[in-house]
Parts: C-alpha cells; sequence; structure tokens
C-alpha cells in the first residue's frame, strides 16, 4: 500500500512559528493547480503497481482551496492510480475556513478526514501564535464537523506556548474528550531559525518557550490522554483504539509515498526526491519536461538510522528481528549494545526482542535515537 501528499502552499496569513513553505496569497493559485495537475502524470509511474490506500492535502491550509478545486485533484489521482476503494483521505482544515456548506462538499467528493489545526481553545495562546481564529471559533469547527458526520477527525494542539498555563493545557484536553474526539496531534512549540518568531525572540519583542515548562506540559498531556484512554502511539500523536492515522502511520513504518507541489517528498524504499520551494519555480520545472526534484539515493546507514529514529518514536518501536535480518548480524549487536545504557536506566523498555520508548525515555526521544545510530561513511 502506498500514499500520496498534496502541498497546498497558501494561507490566510503566515503563522510566525510557521517553517513549512507557505505564502500568504492566493494569487498563484492557477499557477500551482495546473502544475500539480502536470505533475500528477509526469509522476503517475513513480508508485508502479501499489494501489493507493491514503491520499493527504497538507500545506500551508489547503482548506483555503474551493470544494471543486480539491475535486478536480481526487478526480485525477482516481484515473492514474489504483484508489482503494476505502483509502483515507485526510484534508488539514483550519477553523475560519470550516462552514457547513464545505463539510457537506468535501464529503460529497470523498474527503472523510479532517485534521483542524486548533493549537489552542484560549484566544490569548492564538494571538501569541499569530493564528487568525478565535478560540470560539476553533470549538464551534470541531462541533460542526461533528454534526455534519465526520467522525474521523483530529485536531492539533502545541504546548509550550509561554502563554500557555499547564491549568488551560488541561482544560483544552479536557474539551477533547467531552467532545469524543478520536484523535490528537500534540506539537512543543519550537523556535525555528529565520522564522518571524525566532527574530522577535532575539529582539526582545517577545518571550520564548521555557524548557521545564514544556516537559511539564508534555508529562501532563501523556498522563491525562493515557488516563482516558487514549494511545499514545507515535511522539505527537495520540488516538482511541483503531483511529491511528493511517498516512501517518505508513511514514513511520516505511511505507512508500509520492509527494506532489513544492517543497513536497517522496520516498520509494530505495531513494527520497523533493521538489524545489517557489510555486513559480516548481511549476516552470515541472513545465519543461525536464526533472523537476532533486534525488538522494539512500546508503545503507541512512536507512538504518531511519528506521531506528521513525521506528523508536512508535508504539511498535524498533524490532531487533527486523534489524538482523534487513542490515545484518553485526548491526544488530551494535544496536542492542548502545541501547543497554538506555535499558538500565529505563528509558528505553524491551519486550521480546523489540525496544520501545518509557514515558520518561519519550522527553529525549531524539537523543536517544541518535546514540544509536551509526555514521554514514
Amino acid at each position: 500500500m502506498a500514499g500520496i501528499y498534496i502541498h497546498i502552499p497558501f494561507c490566510k496569513s503566515k503563522c510566525p512559528y510557521c517553517n513549512f513553505f507557505s505564502v500568504a496569497s492566493l494569487k498563484s493559485e492557477d499557477v500551482l493547480l495546473k502544475a500539480l495537475h502536470s505533475e500528477l502524470s509526469l509522476r503517475k509511474e513513480y508508485l508502479g503497481d501499489q494501489r493507493v490506500s491514503t491520499i493527504y492535502f497538507g500545506g500551508g491550509s489547503p482548506s483555503i482551496l474551493s470544494p471543486s478545486k480539491i475535486c478536480g485533484l481526487i478526480e485525477k489521482f482516481s484515473s492514474a492510480f489504483r484508489i482503494d476503494e476505502n483509502a483515507e483521505v485526510t484534508l488539514e482544515a483550519n477553523p475560519d475556513d470550516i462552514t457547513a456548506q464545505k463539510l457537506r462538499e468535501w464529503e460529497n467528493i470523498g474527503i472523510n478526514r479532517l485534521s483542524i489545526g486548533i493549537q489552542s481553545f484560549e484566544d490569548i495562546d492564538l494571538k501569541y501564535l499569530g493564528r487568525v481564529h478565535s478560540g470560539e471559533q476553533a470549538e464551534r469547527s470541531v462541533k460542526l464537523a461533528l454534526e455534519n458526520g465526520f467522525q474521523n477527525l483530529s485536531v492539533d494542539f502545541i504546548y509550550g506556548i509561554p502563554t500557555l498555563t499547564d491549568d488551560v493545557f488541561l482544560k483544552n484536553l479536557e474539551k477533547v474528550f467531552a467532545l469524543k474526539l478520536p484523535h490528537i496531534s500534540a506539537y512543543a512549540l519550537t523556535v525555528e531559525p529565520k522564522t518571524a518568531l525566532e527574530v522577535m525572540i532575539r529582539k526582545n519583542n517577545i518571550t520564548g518557550p521555557d524548557e521545564e515548562k514544556t516537559i511539564s506540559q508534555f508529562r501532563l498531556l501523556m498522563q491525562y490522554l493515557g488516563a482516558c484512554n487514549y494511545e499514545h502511539y507515535e511522539i505527537s500523536n495520540f488516538s482511541l483504539p483503531g483511529w491511528y492515522s493511517q498516512h501517518n502511520t505508513s511514514y513511520w513504518q516505511g511505507g512508500h509515498y509520492l509527494g506532489l507541489g513544492p517543497s513536497a517528498h517522496s520516498f520509494n524504499g530505495v531513494s527520497r526526491q523533493w521538489n524545489p520551494s517557489g510555486i513559480n519555480r516548481y511549476a516552470d520545472l515541472v513545465y519543461s519536461g525536464m526533472s523537476h526534484f532533486e534525488t538522494e539515493l539512500l546508503t545503507m546507514p541512512q536507512k538504518y538510522n531511519e528506521y531506528v529514529m521513525t521506528s523508536l518514536r512508535t508504539i511498535w518501536g524498533t524490532s531487533l528481528e527486523h534489524i538482523r535480518i534487513i542490515f545484518g548480524e553485526n548491526l544488530a549487536s551494535y544496536f542492542k549494545n548502545q541501547a543497554l545504557p538506555y535499558l538500565l536506566s529505563s528509558d528505553l523498555l524491551e519486550h521480546n526482542g523489540v525496544f520501545t520508548l518509557s514515558n520518561k525515555g519519550k522527553l529525549f526521544a531524539d537523543s536517544i535515537s541518535s546514540d544509536l545510530f551509526i555514521d554514514d561513511d
């Protein structure tokens, strides 16, 4: 099974913390859509004979496009690929874009999962993040989606915001539980280089996140959602049983996917490919008929390191037997030796040869993974 990701870079405004490629304008909408249709025709052989089980519209804010434009892309996919009858089709949506009319149209064109970028139900937090919706709009959008038959819903939250107290964060989570939402993605506020947020913090115009507060809220997140029967199936993702994001789970389990649009990435198990950022540059290269993407053939160390990094972030963990079969006995022994200190400190847990992070270890997931890597020489 394979997936398709479509990058729609348009937003109403650029959030100061965001480092994804996006533009706060729709003036290049026609250029982008024409190029997407062309790229889709050029890349239809990329996934071979694999059936497509997931389609994901990300961004940016793809919900800013009219449903008819999204429908045109879905129809193009259906003619170019073998799409599963029950494929998961996700649309990232902002609360201020969600109306009853749009919800009906999205359902009619085949969207069956929404990922709503709430970030917080509190206006003071949304103001800090530069979001254009209000807390009231955020709550109303979720209720509207539920009322219009969307059961497969995910909401995004950000924790570690300087204005966000533990009590308010807990109230955010309590609202999610009260609404019986099946999926939550929660991310620590990260100050990325060259973003507007980084500049404002550097100039002392705004307070940056506090590490201790961020850790405290991550612990609160795990504790509360765990008590509410949500499975912490990936570092940043929680779901009720059976409601995992199929698209993102495929990423973490090494599935193949085709990325379309500016800055989108693709993976086929052998290489990674990525498109240029910039709508006009992307479109010009697609129209040229030449290779519009860059390619990196993955070395054995890169494949091993990526497997360790992605698998260790999930509840399915890193399998010593998988390493032994795919990468050889020497790397299996290396992994086991490198993991030993973390087993002794209870940051890692091991059961039948599968290694997973404990809740304590999840606080240091990136550094633990990097200690298990091998050099790519």
